[in-house]
C-alpha cells in the first residue's frame, strides 16, 4: 500500500546561487536564507585550477606568507622625514625625465587629461617656452617618460612631475624603505586635473619655489611626522583618507600652525593661502605612507598580496608581492559617480592615478564605511558605505589595528588584498577617486568609485600558480 504524500504545513528555505528564487520564496511570505554563491572564478577554468594549487598543496606557505605582509603593512610606521626635489631625492631621475601616474606608455597612447599635464610639467621646468612648444619635445622623445611607481613614487590623478618638483621623502624605518611623493597641487586649475595653463603652470611653479621649501623648513623645524598617526584620526573622523582628507589636513595644519605662522614674511601668506584651500593637501602624504608600506611588503615571498595597483586612464595594472611583472588591462570608468552639472559618462575620463596605493593599505574604500562623504557617492546610507568596506573584507587577508571604523563597531579597515579571494568571489578592489573630463581640459567634473577589472588579477593569480608549481 503506496502511502499518500504529505506536504508540510510549514517551509523554511535555504537558497543557494540565484537571488530569484529566494525572492520568489519571500514574496510568498515564507521565510528564506539567501546564500549568495557563485561559480568560483566565473568558470574560467585555468583559473579554477590556479586556485585549487594556491588554495590546496600551495596554501599553507602562500598564507603563512600573506601573514608576514599583513603585518609589515600593519605595523611600520611611515614618518614624513624630509621634502627635496625629485631630481636630488628620487632614485633615477636624471635629466629631462617626467614621471607619471599609472603604468608607462609611449606619450601618444596617455589619455588627454595626463597629456596636458605632461606639457605643463615641461613648461614648468624651463625646458619649453610654451606647451605647443613642449608637445613638440613630448612627441620626439627629447623629454623622457616612466611610471613614478618604478622610481619608489607616486602621484595622483593625472599628475606629472619633473626634476625640479617638490618631494616628499618618507621612511618606513621598521621595513628600511623610502618612497616619495609630490605636494598636493590643490584644487581649481591645476595640472593634476589635466590642465595646461597658464595659471596651471603657474601654481607647479609656486610649489617648487615656495611650498616645498615652506614644508622642507616645517620640518627642520618639527621634526618628522608620523602620518599614519595623523590619518587614523581622520578616520575616525570621517575621513577614508582618500576621496576624503579634510580631517586629516586639518589635524595637520593645527599641528604645523606654529612653524607656518615663523615662515618669513614671503612664504607665510601665500603658502597659508594655499594650504587653507587645499582640503586634500594630506592625500599625497597619505600615498607616500602607503607606498613606503607596500615596497616592504612587495619584499615577502611566495605571497598572494597585491602590492601595485595604479592607473593612468588608459591602462590599469597591478604588481603581486616579490613579482615585478605589472599584470596590465584597460582602465575601468569611474561609476558610482556625481557630476558637476552638464556633465556624465561621456565626457569623463576613465580611472587616473597611483592614489590606490590607499586602498592597499586599509585606506580609501576599506574605510568607506565611516565616512559619510563616500556614502553619498554609494546610495545615500552609511548602509551602502559599510557595504563597501565588507566587500573589501571579501578579498583581504587580515585587519588593520590602527585605523578602526567607528560608525561598524570599530573593526579594523581590511588590509591586504589576496589576489586568491579576488579572483575566487570576483569581488574587485573599488576605489574612490575624482572624474577628469575626457579631453577639454577644462579640469575635474565630478567624483565616484571605480571598480577594478578583474582580468589582471586572474592573470597575475595564474602567474603565481606557475611559479609555486
Amino acid at each position: 500500500m503506496t502511502t499518500p504524500l504529505a506536504l508540510p504545513d510549514e517551509v523554511q528555505v535555504v537558497n543557494v546561487g540565484l537571488p530569484m528564487f529566494a525572492d520568489a520564496v519571500r514574496a510568498q511570505g515564507r521565510p528564506v536564507q539567501h546564500v549568495d554563491w557563485r561559480i568560483p572564478a566565473d568558470g574560467d577554468l585555468d583559473a579554477v585550477r590556479a586556485l585549487s594549487n594556491l588554495y590546496g598543496d600551495a596554501g599553507a606557505a602562500i598564507d603563512e606568507a600573506n601573514t608576514e605582509v599583513v603585518r609589515r603593512l600593519n605595523d611600520g610606521v611611515p614618518q614624513l622625514v624630509d621634502v627635496s626635489t625629485f631630481g636630488e631625492a628620487v632614485p633615477g631621475v636624471e635629466g629631462r625625465l617626467i614621471l607619471h601616474s599609472g603604468p608607462v606608455l609611449p606619450y601618444a597612447e596617455h589619455a588627454d587629461p595626463l597629456q596636458r599635464s605632461m606639457r605643463a610639467a615641461v613648461v614648468a621646468e624651463g625646458w619649453a617656452a610654451d606647451v605647443a612648444e613642449a608637445e613638440k619635445l613630448l612627441q620626439s622623445g627629447e623629454v623622457s617618460l616612466d611610471a613614478a611607481n618604478h622610481h619608489d613614487a607616486v602621484v595622483p590623478m593625472a599628475s606629472a612631475v619633473g626634476p625640479s618638483q617638490p618631494a616628499l621623502v618618507v621612511e618606513n624605518r621598521e621595513g628600511g624603505t623610502r618612497a616619495f611623493s609630490s605636494l598636493n597641487q590643490g584644487p581649481g586649475e591645476v595640472a593634476w586635473f589635466g590642465r595646461d595653463t597658464d595659471a596651471a603652470i603657474a601654481r607647479l611653479k609656486f610649489l617648487a619655489d615656495t611650498a616645498g621649501p615652506s614644508v622642507k623648513q616645517i620640518i627642520a623645524e618639527t621634526g618628522q611626522l608620523d602620518i599614519l598617526a595623523i590619518a587614523s584620526q581622520g578616520i575616525t573622523m570621517g575621513d577614508d583618507l582618500h576621496m576624503r582628507t579634510q580631517a586629516a589636513t586639518n589635524l595637520l595644519t593645527r599641528t604645523w600652525l606654529p612653524q607656518i605662522t615663523a615662515l618669513p614674511d614671503a612664504a607665510r601668506v601665500p603658502f597659508g593661502q594655499y594650504l587653507a584651500g587645499n582640503h586634500l593637501f594630506f592625500l599625497n602624504l597619505a600615498m607616500a605612507a602607503a607606498k613606503s608600506l607596500q615596497l616592504w611588503a612587495h619584499q615577502v615571498e611566495g605571497s598572494s598580496i597585491v602590492t601595485h595597483m595604479a592607473r593612468n586612464g588608459t591602462t590599469f595594472g597591478i604588481k603581486l608581492a616579490n613579482d615585478d611583472a605589472w599584470y596590465i588591462t584597460d582602465a575601468p570608468p569611474v561609476g558610482d559617480a556625481m557630476y558637476y552639472s552638464g556633465y556624465g559618462p561621456d565626457t569623463s575620463a576613465k580611472d587616473i592615478g597611483d592614489s590606490a596605493v590607499l586602498e592597499l593599505t586599509g585606506m580609501g574604500g576599506p574605510a568607506a564605511g565611516n565616512s559619510a562623504a563616500v556614502a553619498a557617492f554609494l546610495g545615500g546610507a552609511m548602509s551602502d558605505a559599510a557595504a563597501a568596506t565588507e566587500s573589501f573584507q571579501a578579498i583581504c587577508a587580515g585587519a588593520s589595528t590602527r585605523f578602526t571604523l567607528p560608525a561598524m563597531g570599530f573593526i579594523g579597515t581590511p588590509l591586504g588584498v589576496d589576489v586568491r579571494k579576488v579572483v575566487e568571489t570576483g569581488i574587485t578592489p573599488k576605489v574612490t577617486t575624482g572624474i577628469l573630463h575626457v579631453n577639454s581640459g577644462i579640469g575635474q567634473v565630478g567624483a565616484g568609485v571605480a571598480t577594478a577589472p578583474v582580468s589582471c588579477f586572474s592573470d597575475a593569480l595564474k602567474a603565481l600558480a606557475a611559479r609555486v608549481a
